[in-house]
């Protein structure tokens, strides 16, 4: 990119394989300080290429989704955490639509102890992750596979979402702006998404703080909609109060890191989970 140093495009290189990139391991990588690399990465968010985060960088979106795999790299810990968190929230005995996005991956995951359920989804990730149980019915859209992702999109998956009525929904979003609006980048996967919504009794939305830095040119629907929302971490002042003045249960499912473990080399303990009206 015109303007930038060899480094500067060898960091938004490494930010398009792995979706972020962090100023310690930059700095150990360059062998420069950590105030040069934040000297670079404040550049490249001047030329609108990436977006801060606490401790790094993500890549800045718009009209363009990050590659799959490299979504997966982004806030992974949170994400398990949220998905931990929205398993808790979901009884043994239900029924529920989970659809694409590397957030609703995780709590299918988490979902894997639970039983009787039935889980119709347009996502073949989520499909993989829970067919094997004998406790648990999956039921997938049929329609054309996205090869980027594993999501079933068009037509078909949508009149198959039509044909149920379930207690809850788990969706995702690309980016939620200030305004409430949960914005996505593929006006097919967001038919998709609408008729979820549509369809449930209650909705869940699933997604990580890095959201409310991002923007996606399709409109899925309103923080109104929902019921519920987990993230990770305390939501700003606008955001707060359009959950509070619709009373949207706010879940903030924050990792602990194995630091904080007694004893080393014992497993992660759960997330911190707090709960507001």
């Amino acid at each position: 990119m015109a303007g930038l140093t060899n480094r500067q495009n060898e960091i938004l290189n490494i930010a398009r394989t792995f979706g972020r990139v962090m100023v310690e391991d930059l700095a150990r990588r360059f062998e420069v300080s950590a105030q040069t690399i934040r000297k670079d990465l404040n550049d490249l968010c001047d030329h609108r290429s990436l977006t801060r985060i606490h401790g790094g960088a993500i890549i800045a979106s718009g009209v363009e989704n990050l590659a799959y795999e490299a979504r997966r790299f982004v806030a992974a810990e949170e994400k398990k955490a949220i998905g931990a968190a929205a398993a808790e929230l979901i009884p043994n005995g239900c029924s529920l639509f989970i659809n694409i996005g590397t957030t609703t991956e995780e709590v299918a995951s988490a979902l894997r102890s639970h039983e009787d359920l039935l889980v119709i989804t347009n996502n073949l990730n989520v499909a993989m992750l829970l067919y094997r149980h004998p406790r648990i019915e999956v039921i997938v859209a049929g329609g054309a596979v996205r090869r980027a992702d594993g999501a079933v999109i068009g037509s078909t998956a949508i009149s198959l979402i039509g044909q149920f009525k379930v207690d809850y929904a788990i969706i995702g979003a690309s980016a939620i702006d200030e305004e409430g609006a949960l914005l996505d980048f593929d006006y097919r996967e967001v038919q998709a998404a609408q008729a979820i919504i549509a369809n449930a009794r209650s909705v869940m939305l699933v997604a990580d703080s890095t959201k409310l830095r991002r923007s996606a040119p399709v409109r899925i629907a309103h923080l109104s909609q929902i019921q519920t929302f987990v993230t990770d971490t305390a939501l700003p002042a606008g955001l707060a109060n359009i959950c509070h003045s619709r009373g949207i249960e706010v879940i903030e499912a924050m990792p602990r890191s194995p630091s904080d473990l007694d004893e080393p080399g014992a497993e992660a303990p759960p997330p911190s989970v707090v709960r507001r009206a």
